[in-house]
């Protein structure tokens, strides 16, 4: 099993040896050598100027490369974006809403499909909303859903609230294809903590997002989606770096030309700093042998041992508590608390030095591969010490 105290020696500029980072599952701290590939972003801005972008572009390419050996997948399927957002809002404007002027998606969506879709509603889109829970027979629901109105169906391979696991997406896939209609899967809270196989998952013909800020390690500026090799979409939203190989030519009348691969979902001028700390990461994953597989070895003991220590206190179940109905094995990366008190309970163990998160009535503890033992049973301990809170 993977090691933390050695691994966090790599880490010293978030100092994770001196305070208890529980924010595993919103925002891992970054590997050394990330600074050390951000300043070499700026470093060839200042001597190649606009020349950058050659050896920019080789930083993109290894980023794509990284995110499609966690997918199982080929790099020239993977498109780069800033953010998740930029890229589920070129995949829905690339849909056939007038045709097609339904939407199926979860209550349980983080808020960049959340939003969105309910601003589409707004505008008289019809968005069908199943209950993500319970998550193992969401896929069923899911299929139920999907008729020949509609565009596409939108949902998380882990759930952003709780980490339930949704299974069996396949077959989500399989309805849609029965109605024409496309899948989009939100993989973030599954990238690098679960292993997510599109081969092995039955979803190579499904469009995926995700991104680099949580579990990769990648910081910010570092999302993609995934198409299909077949795909036929024609985003309405995208810049002229779909044109960017095709430059030098007078452009010609008619519809709007796409490039291949990628640049079909391609957006404009961007700040390439974040490619060069994500390529600098992915090869530090690389070298010290953190497979999804490992990485789910370590997360499922430490979420284990959460879920053990929590249980040890024997809190009052009506000021806080976990769902035991889902067994460890169903979760991704974090535990979910359920309280009342969520915010404050944040706030409490801040001030004793674990960092956490909550939304609305969930407190989250997301442990990460340089979170030792010992550091997870100070944060129970000092969830435990939290006065007028728990008990």
């Amino acid at each position: 099993m993977i090691e933390p105290e050695a691994l966090a020696r790599h880490y010293t500029r978030f100092r994770v040896t001196e305070r208890i980072l529980l924010t595993g599952h919103s925002h891992q701290a970054w590997p050394d050598c990330g600074f050390e590939s951000q300043q070499r972003a700026w470093l060839d801005a200042a001597e190649l100027v606009d020349d950058m972008w050659e050896r920019a572009f080789a930083q993109a390419e290894m980023v794509r490369r990284g995110f499609a050996r966690l997918l199982d997948d080929a790099p020239q399927r993977i498109a780069l974006g800033a953010n998740t957002h930029e890229l589920v809002v070129r995949f829905l404007s690339a849909l056939p809403l007038r045709q097609r002027p339904r939407l199926v998606t979860t209550d349980g969506e983080f808020h960049t499909i959340r939003r969105q879709l309910d601003r589409l509603a707004e505008e008289g889109i019809e968005v069908v909303k199943v209950a993500a829970q319970p998550a193992a027979t969401l896929a069923e629901r899911l299929g139920a859903a999907v008729d020949d109105r509609t565009a596409a169906v939108l949902v998380s391979a882990v759930l952003y609230a709780n980490a339930h696991i949704v299974p069996n997406l396949g077959a989500v896939l399989t309805a849609c294809q029965r109605a024409g209609a496309e899948l989009l899967v939100d993989a973030y809270h599954a990238l690098n903590v679960v292993p997510f196989s599109l081969r092995k998952e039955g979803l190579e013909a499904a469009y995926v997002v995700g991104g680099g800020y949580k579990y990769c390690q990648l910081g910010g500026g570092n999302a993609f989606l995934r198409f299909p090799a077949d795909t036929t979409l024609r985003p309405l939203v995208t810049g002229w770096f779909s044109e960017f190989a095709d430059l030098a030519e007078v452009p010609k009348e008619g519809a709007v030309r796409y490039g291949a691969g990628p640049a079909r979902f391609a957006g404009a001028t961007y700040d390439p700093t974040s490619h060069y700390r994500a390529a600098a990461v992915f090869a530090f994953f690389d070298e010290q042998k953190l497979t999804p597989e490992r990485l789910r070895e370590l997360s499922q003991h430490q979420v284990g041992l959460l879920a053990t220590k929590f249980d040890d206190l024997g809190l009052d179940p009506k000021l806080i508590d976990r769902d035991r109905s889902v067994p460890i094995s169903a979760l991704g990366g974090f535990l979910a608390l359920r309280t009342p008190h969520a915010e404050r309970l944040c706030a409490a163990l801040k001030e004793r030095g674990v960092s956490t998160d909550y939304r609305g009535s969930v407190l989250r503890l997301g442990p990460a591969p340089y979170v030792s033992d010992s550091q997870i049973a100070h944060a129970i301990d000092a969830l435990s010490a939290s006065p007028g809170k728990t008990r």
